[in-house]
């Protein structure tokens, strides 16, 4: 049945629980209650005893393309502690949800939406998406736990220099670093992802959930640390002159002039 919340469609079908992020029209951008609602559709599901994997995706063109910030100079101001909080919420929801969840990359996944990607436990994309860390081209540092997750995937070097540079890293590319599982031709993409949920849905549901949850906690160790040092960095970043242009100047479609050099 499906079970849709703003910004956030939830459907259990034949075993399969598929969160979809609903915000076409923002490229999947998230806010705060976008990162609520996923957390409260995994966090529902994990007693469900008829769910055997999960799927999280995006509609439209994109996966999520990162916080809203389409409300930085309106009355609603610029993302929050609470947006970060949600996005914290929402990564460990899936990254402790019992059964396995595919992380769906149909489209582009940049800032936060790498984190949401990468919490899930098979994250296999389209090739023409792809992976960027946007946040230091707002004058913000990574938040989600990307730090941890992206790290544990591909190793410091590789995560600082997408961290740093803020470079596009196409979906071929993320499965030959290691950044995710496979990637899929665009024309076969859906039925990919439908093979892959029944064949998961089809195995021993418990093995695979204690398979999960033993590699996630010996490889995602510094998740919880990662979400308490991002949240400090991140309060202070938002604060800053830095981020206020660098948000106005992607709003605006320029280069950011930046004074804290």
């Amino acid at each position: 049945m499906p079970d849709d919340i703003p910004g956030v469609d939830t459907l259990v079908d034949d075993g399969v629980l598929r969160v979809t992020i609903n915000r076409p029209a923002r490229m999947n951008a998230v806010t705060t209650e976008t990162l609520e609602a996923i957390a409260e559709a995994f966090e529902k599901h994990a007693g469900d005893a008829t769910v055997r994997v999960a799927v999280l995706t995006g509609s439209g063109r994109a996966f999520c393309t990162g916080a809203d910030l389409s409300s930085v100079e309106s009355a609603d101001g610029p993302p929050s502690p609470a947006t970060i909080d949600a996005a914290n919420r929402a990564v460990a929801a899936i990254r402790t949800f019992p059964r396995p969840v595919i992380g769906a990359v149909n489209g582009p996944a940049a800032g936060v939406g790498v984190s949401l990607a990468l919490s899930c436990d098979l994250t296999v994309a389209a090739e023409s998406a792809y992976f960027l860390l946007a946040f230091t081209k707002v004058g913000l540092m990574p938040d989600g736990g990307a730090s941890a997750l992206v790290a544990a995937s591909i190793g410091r070097a590789r995560a600082l220099k997408m961290a740093l540079l803020a470079e596009r890293l196409p979906a071929t590319e993320a499965v030959a670093a290691g950044l995710i599982a496979d990637a899929y031709p665009d024309d076969g993409y859906a039925d990919a992802i439908e093979a892959l949920a029944q064949r998961l849905a089809d195995g021993p549901a418990d093995a695979l959930g204690s398979t999960k949850a033993a590699i996630n906690d010996a490889t995602l160790t510094e998740l919880d640390a990662a979400f308490a040092r991002e949240r400090a960095g991140q309060l202070q970043l938002l604060a800053a002159d830095d981020f206020h242009e660098g948000a106005r100047a992607f709003l605006d479609k320029r280069p950011a002039v930046y004074r804290n050099r």
